[in-house]
C-alpha cells in the first residue's frame, strides 16, 4: 500500500550556459535506472537562443539556448526577469512541479527561485517550491557575481528549501558551490572527482541521491494526507 501512495516528484530541469534541455537530458540519463524511475523529469528549453558561441559545440550539436544574458564580468544581467516570467509561465500550464533541478547557468537561477518566491517577487502564481537539485551551481552575489535586482534578497536570510549539491573537485565553480551550499539549511552534499559536468554517481553518490528521493517522497507523502 506504502508503494501505491508514494507520489513521484515532479521536476523541472533547466540547462546550463548556451545548451539545451535535450544536451542535460542526455546527461542526466547516464544516471542509473534506480534513481531515474523514481522521478518525473522535465526538460525545457531556456527562452533565448545563444547569442555567442557554445562551449559544448563539437560535443553535443545546436541548437543552443540561455536562459538570460550578463556583461562579461558577470556584474550586470538583462533579461532575468523575462526568464522568471518564462519559467513560471511554463510551470504553471505543465505543472505542478515540486521541484527544480539545474545545472550551471540552471542552477544559478534554480537555487534563487525558493528565496524570490517567499518574498514575493517572482513565482507567485504557482505552488512553493519544495526542494532542489543543484549541480554545479552558485549564488547571486557569492564570490564574483552580482546580483539582478529582483534577486537582491534572495539569500538575505537562510534558504529552508530541502536542497542537493553535486559539487566537482575539479569544477572551476567550487568554490561557488560551497558559498552556495552553506546559504540552505541542512544541504545535502555529493562531491565528484570531476569538473564542470553532470557526473556518473558512484555507489556512495547512489546512496546520497537515493536517500534524498526517499526523503522528498516522504515530504510529498505527508502533504497529501493532509490535504
Amino acid at each position: 500500500m506504502e508503494e501505491q501512495i508514494q507520489k513521484k516528484p515532479k521536476i523541472l530541469c533547466l540547462h546550463g550556459f548556451r545548451t539545451s534541455g535535450q544536451i542535460l537530458k542526455t546527461q542526466v540519463l547516464r544516471w542509473p535506472e534506480t534513481v531515474l524511475q523514481k522521478l518525473d523529469l522535465v526538460f525545457i528549453d531556456g527562452q533565448f537562443p545563444a547569442q555567442g558561441k557554445s562551449d559544448v559545440e563539437g560535443i553535443f550539436g545546436p541548437p543552443y539556448y540561455e536562459w538570460f544574458q550578463s556583461n562579461e564580468d558577470f556584474t550586470e544581467y538583462r533579461n532575468f526577469e523575462q526568464c522568471l516570467t518564462y519559467i513560471e509561465d511554463y510551470m504553471l500550464q505543465n505543472g505542478p512541479f515540486d521541484g527544480v533541478l539545474g545545472f550551471s547557468q540552471g542552477a544559478f537561477l534554480a537555487a534563487a527561485l525558493p528565496g524570490m518566491q517567499e518574498q514575493g517577487v517572482a513565482l507567485q502564481k504557482i505552488n512553493k517550491i519544495r526542494f532542489l537539485i543543484l549541480i554545479s551551481g552558485a549564488m547571486f552575489g557569492g564570490m564574483k557575481y552580482g546580483t539582478p535586482k529582483l534577486a537582491s534578497n534572495a539569500f538575505s536570510k537562510p534558504i529552508h528549501c530541502p536542497s542537493l549539491h553535486i559539487i566537482g573537485e575539479k569544477d572551476f565553480l567550487k568554490p561557488e558551490s560551497i558559498i552556495l551550499q552553506e546559504a540552505f539549511v541542512d544541504p545535502v552534499v555529493i562531491h565528484h572527482p570531476k569538473g564542470h559536468t553532470i557526473p556518473r554517481l558512484d555507489e556512495k553518490s547512489l546512496g546520497t541521491i537515493l536517500d534524498f528521493i526517499d526523503t522528498i517522497q516522504g515530504m510529498l507523502s505527508d502533504d497529501h494526507s493532509k490535504n
